[in-house]
C-alpha cells in the first residue's frame, strides 16, 4: 500500500514567496496524500485565504513580503483559524523565540525532504486539536463554576424568602428545572432576577 493511501486527507494552504518552493512543496504534499487547497506568495494573502477557506493546516515561509510568516502565524493562532508550520532557511534563536510566542505548531528548516513533512504535519495537527480541547475544557470549567455560584446564591434567596432549609431550597430548584426542562443555571438566574425585581436590588 502506498504512503498516499495511508495518509489522511488534511486540507493545507501553502505560502512562500518563491514559486519553485511552492511547486515542490505542493508536489510532495500531494504525493503524501494531502490536499493543497490554495497557495499564497505573502503572509497577508495566506491569512486572508485561511480565514476564507478554513484549512486544517497552513505551511508558510518565515521571510515573506507584506507580512512575515511569524506575524501571519500569530494572527491565525489568536483567531484559532488553523495550526501553522513554518518553513525557514534560518535557525536564529530570535526567530525561534518569536515563533514560539506566536503559537507555531511546527518548524521545518530548508532544504527539507519529503519524508520529514508528514511527522511535522501530523504532530502540528495533533497539537492544535489538543490545545483546542484544553481550551474547551477550561471554558466548560469556568461555566460550571459560574453556574455553581449562581445556584448557591439562588438557594440563599429561597432560604431567606421562604424560610427553607438548604436541602429544601435545592430540591425546589431541581424540581423546577426538571418540570420546565430548564438548566439549573437558568432556574437560578430566574430566581435571582425575580428577587431583584421584587426587592429593587441589583446583582
Amino acid at each position: 500500500m502506498s504512503t498516499a493511501t495511508l495518509a489522511p486527507k488534511a486540507r493545507i494552504i501553502i505560502a512562500d514567496d518563491e514559486s519553485l518552493i511552492r511547486m515542490d512543496l505542493r508536489e510532495m504534499l500531494s504525493h503524501l496524500g494531502y490536499d493543497v487547497i490554495a497557495e499564497a506568495s505573502d503572509g497577508r494573502s495566506a491569512v486572508e485565504l485561511a480565514r476564507k477557506l478554513l484549512p486544517d493546516l497552513v505551511i508558510m515561509d518565515i521571510k515573506m513580503p507584506d507580512m512575515d510568516g511569524i506575524t501571519a502565524a500569530d494572527e491565525l493562532g489568536r483567531g484559532k483559524v488553523a495550526p501553522v508550520v513554518l518553513l525557514t532557511a534560518y535557525s536564529e534563536q530570535s526567530l525561534i523565540g518569536r515563533a514560539k510566542e506566536a503559537g507555531v505548531c511546527g518548524y521545518l528548516v530548508k532544504p527539507f525532504r519529503e519524508t520529514e513533512l508528514m511527522p511535522v504535519i501530523e504532530l502540528a495537527l495533533a497539537r492544535f486539536l489538543d490545545l483546542r480541547d484544553l481550551e474547551r475544557e477550561v471554558t466548560d470549567l469556568k461555566d460550571a463554576l459560574e453556574t455553581r455560584k449562581l445556584v448557591e446564591r439562588a438557594k440563599g434567596v429561597l432560604m431567606e424568602v421562604h424560610g427553607l432549609r438548604e436541602s429544601e431550597a435545592f430540591n425546589r430548584m431541581r424540581k423546577t428545572s426538571m418540570d420546565n426542562r430548564k438548566s439549573m443555571r437558568e432556574v437560578a438566574e430566574a430566581i435571582l432576577l425575580t428577587h431583584e425585581v421584587q426587592t429593587g436590588t441589583s446583582r
